[in-house]
């Protein structure tokens, strides 16, 4: 009897036992999954990125910088605007000054033309045909009908007190058209010495031009200037005004003097 006393003994601590190891397995597995659970946790918060004060201050400055270069470039922009507004307007203001300053000595020059023919007792009208020349301004001029080169056609002005004209305003420029009608004519405007700057017989650097659309064009091999008043068919169907031709070439020409050289001593 105390053997089966004894076997129940062992056997129920044995059971306690297996009960104690079963519930210490089920306790470590549970540890176990807490700390996959923890760890798993743990990396995809590592993974993620952290927003933190110092990035939205970051953000913030990009954005104010952007805004400031757009405003930096509108304000240059204006500026430019401006600047070439102001130049325009001087320009205009510059150009209008000096054709009334030329206006202004034309006028002047007749004035004292007029007052020194009154102290001769010399009525101008008494020159209205010098010798075939066309008074106009205080100016002769003289178209011969016949044709020479630039050179020659200067010459021949030269031997005679003038030179080859030199137009200097509309109003000079519309009296030429009149004059020579169809006819091509040679001016007194050359750009021989440095090609591209244009010149006057006199030396003066041109300021106001009346070239045709597309003139001048001949570079180099043309040097000299023609004035058209009626398109020339066929060759120049649709040029009137200035045009550079080559100096060889023979044209007629307008001899230009100016009245002081006839009344003054």
């Amino acid at each position: 009897m105390s053997d089966s006393i004894y076997d129940n003994v062992i056997r129920t601590e044995s059971e306690g036992m297996k009960t104690d190891r079963v519930e210490m397995t089920v306790e470590i597995y549970e540890s176990a999954d807490c700390v996959r659970d923890h760890d798993f946790r743990t990396e995809t918060n590592t993974h993620q990125p952290q927003r933190t004060g110092s990035d939205s201050v970051r953000n913030r400055s990009s954005r104010a910088a952007a805004v400031c270069l757009v405003l930096l470039c509108v304000l240059l922009l204006t500026a430019v605007i401006v600047l070439c507004v102001h130049i325009h307007t001087k320009s205009t203001n510059y150009t209008e000054e000096r054709d009334q300053l030329l206006t202004n000595i034309t006028r002047l020059t007749e004035e004292r033309d007029q007052l020194i023919f009154k102290n001769r007792g010399q009525p101008i009208n008494d020159l209205q045909s010098y010798y075939g020349w066309t008074y106009y301004k205080s100016s002769f001029y003289y178209m011969p009908n016949e044709t020479k080169n630039w050179n020659e056609s200067r010459r021949y002005c030269t031997e005679r007190g003038a030179d080859l004209i030199i137009i200097n305003n509309t109003d000079e420029q519309d009296f030429v058209k009149n004059m020579t009608g169809k006819a091509i004519v040679w001016i007194g405007l050359t750009d021989s010495e440095v090609d591209g700057t244009w010149k006057w017989v006199d030396g003066s650097t041109l300021t106001s031009n009346f070239w045709a659309n597309g003139e001048p064009n001949g570079r180099t091999k043309e040097n000299c200037v023609l004035t058209v008043a009626v398109p020339k068919l066929p060759e120049w169907p649709k040029l009137v005004g200035w045009l550079d031709d080559a100096c060889t070439k023979p044209f007629q020409w307008i001899c230009e003097k100016s009245i002081s050289q006839l009344i003054l001593p």
